[in-house]
């Protein structure tokens, strides 16, 4: 098995592709590449990244298998959302494709 030392991100609506060290935050590596994931309701009221406003809500378009398992929070706020997942909650192991402000 080869494993990578990194992983890349690529946002549909921007059309930006970074690339991320493996394991790397989705809410981090966004906002540190000038991609904005809020809204204005969330550019007034999100949590920093801690996980408890879902406002960073991203639609995973493809690569979900590599990213880290839905916290508690996430199931229970997204379950009628089922390719969604908070930005500030994910971890990137891989190729994947977001797209912001679902």
């Amino acid at each position: 098995m080869v494993t990578t030392t990194t992983a890349s991100i690529r946002f549909v609506k921007e059309g930006k592709e970074v690339i991320v060290a493996n394991g790397a935050n989705l809410r981090q590596q966004a906002l540190a590449n000038g991609i904005d994931l809020y809204n204005w309701r969330g550019k007034l009221m999100n949590c920093g990244g801690v996980g408890q406003c879902a406002t960073c809500v991203v639609e995973i378009v493809e690569g979900m298998e590599y990213l880290s398992p839905p916290t508690d929070f996430e199931q229970r706020r997204l379950r009628n959302k089922p390719n969604c997942r908070l930005a500030c909650q994910t971890l990137v192991y891989g190729p994947v494709t977001v797209k912001t402000k679902p």
